[in-house]
């Protein structure tokens, strides 16, 4: 069984920064992370993935160059450094484990998500 928990959300003013993270607990062991988001009346969409080593990371192109995922295995953490935010990043952003790619049915493993909200 695989848990995650994700914090960091909040209320932020258009072009500040958050840092959300992402704890896992259970047999993460060689998983990729990816980290998703949801907007009212959207359909949850993918925003950057990293692989196990950490090696190989991808990104949504509407979030390109201005986040950032990271993990550290150590402390069986994810992390989505977001910088420049805009009004259209405001979202519930969930991370996601047990799966691979851009799909989100692709994920078996789901955080409770965490709430973003960028102020114009």
């Amino acid at each position: 069984q695989v848990q995650l928990v994700e914090s960091g959300g909040g209320l932020v003013q258009a072009g500040g920064s958050l840092r959300l993270s992402c704890a896992a607990s259970g047999r993460t062991f060689g998983s990729n992370m990816g980290w998703f988001r949801q907007a009212p009346g959207k359909e949850r969409e993918f925003v950057a993935g990293i692989t196990w080593t950490g090696g190989n990371t991808y990104y949504a192109d509407s979030v390109k160059g201005r986040f950032t995922i990271s993990r550290d295995n150590g402390k069986n953490t994810v992390y989505l450094q977001m910088n420049s935010l805009k009004p259209e990043d405001t979202a519930v952003y969930y991370c996601a484990t047990g799966g691979r790619g851009v799909s989100a049915p692709a994920y078996a493993y789901w955080g409770q998500g965490t709430q973003v909200t960028v102020s114009s």
